[in-house]
């Protein structure tokens, strides 16, 4: 889960969103991904998409077999989806996503029994870590919009 930390710093860094993704295969790291939606103009350039793509490209197979996906936040149903399709064996998510999570939280794709392969969960791993990354990226954001709109208003005639 450190190494997907370190991957979300490198979205922070580029301007997105801070949420990192590390898959492991036999106790090595064979692909990694951040955020890259805004840089990639691509909604599903989200740090588990990006992760489940370098992973195919490496094993020369689109199924992750035998797998475990470290992700930051809680994966949501785009990334819950391709975890499936890809038949990893075990997702380890840090922070819960309260508004999206389709690991449990506000639905669970996940372990859906009517889907034919279902992923083993653990999560709150290094949740308080995960949590303040997004949360003090998020304040910034609303401050830095907030100073943007101040700028334009005390700029503007009247």
């Amino acid at each position: 889960m450190l190494q997907a930390l370190e991957a979300a710093k490198e979205a922070e860094a580029r301007g997105e969103v801070p949420v990192g993704a590390v898959l492991v295969k036999d106790g090595e790291i064979i692909a990694r991904g951040f955020n890259h939606n805004i840089g990639l103009n691509d909604p599903s350039a989200h740090a588990e998409m990006q992760c489940l793509r370098e992973a195919g490209r490496a094993l020369d197979n689109y199924r992750l077999l035998d797998t475990t996906l470290y992700v930051t936040l809680e994966p949501c149903a785009m990334c819950a989806g391709a975890m499936v399709h890809s038949r990893i064996s075990r997702l380890v998510f840090g922070a819960c996503d309260e508004k999206t999570g389709a690991a449990g939280t506000v639905v669970n794709l996940v372990q859906h029994p009517a889907f034919n392969h279902q992923i083993e969960v653990v999560q709150g791993i290094l949740a308080e870590e995960c949590s303040s990354m997004l949360s003090a990226f998020f304040r910034r954001r609303r401050h830095e919009q907030k100073a943007l709109k101040q700028k334009a208003r005390e700029g503007s005639p009247e």
